[in-house]
């Protein structure tokens, strides 16, 4: 009976509480209680995917885990169980270019999202393009909020450009937020190993320390083979040389 209590109170349901004594024995009150917790937990998840920006992706059981020539799938596996989430600890994927980081990234967000998590999904250079073209500090403290709120930060695409001192900042600061929480942690896709990072901020004195702090509590995985994208455009060429040949 108490639980039905709490359960009412969470649901904010004033008024079936005020008279808990009159339907406390009525036989529809745990369906009510069902169906309304049933629904708010799929409109919170709308909501929570909304937000999250994951944008299209497909599923990790599409995914060719023969087609790379290094991966560790059981780390993946783990990964899938979210407890990196609860532990802070950062998820890190280096490899080269369309060999299946994205698609493992978003992967894991999505499952924190079916796990009642907040997140948010960006590319590196959607990120700090957005925080660079703040020109007052309330602007770019609310804009610095995106990224450091939500539970879990998905930031794709790290070392595919190079920025400037005002960008590395930028990243160091949303990356110092989330490392002092402690318990929100970042994941990351690269294509540069963190020796080459000084490539993607050229000059800018807090790479090595923000580095540090990414790879402090984190899991790497490396992902190493040949582009996926172009064994695939590599294939749709060949179906459409045999076609034109029948």
């Amino acid at each position: 009976m108490a639980d039905r209590r709490e359960r009412l109170q969470a649901l904010g349901l004033v008024g079936l509480l005020l008279h808990y004594d009159e339907i406390a024995e009525s036989s529809w009150l745990d369906w009510l209680l069902e169906v309304e917790e049933a629904e708010r937990q799929r409109r919170s998840l709308e909501r929570r995917i909304s937000a999250a920006k994951l944008g299209r992706f497909k599923p990790l059981s599409d995914f060719d885990w023969q087609w790379p020539t290094e991966i560790d799938r059981r780390v993946v596996s783990e990964l899938m169980k979210l407890d990196f989430i609860g532990q802070g600890v950062n998820p890190i994927l280096v490899g080269p270019n369309g060999i299946g980081k994205t698609m493992i990234a978003k992967n894991l967000g999505y499952a924190a999202l079916l796990g009642g998590h907040t997140v948010r999904f960006t590319t590196a250079s959607a990120m700090l393009s957005e925080l660079a073209s703040q020109d007052s500090a309330s602007g770019l403290r609310r804009r610095l909020g995106r990224y450091t709120r939500p539970r879990l930060l998905v930031v794709d695409e790290v070392g595919y450009l190079s920025y400037g001192n005002r960008h590395a900042d930028l990243l160091f600061e949303v990356v110092t937020r989330r490392y002092s929480d402690g318990r929100k942690p970042m994941i990351v896709t690269t294509n540069k190993s963190f020796s080459d990072w000084s490539e993607v901020f050229p000059n800018a004195s807090c790479v090595v320390t923000l580095v540090d702090r990414l790879v402090h509590r984190s899991e790497v995985v490396q992902v190493k083979g040949e582009s996926y994208r172009l064994k695939e455009a590599r294939e749709r060429a060949a179906r459409r040389a045999a076609s034109d040949q029948t």
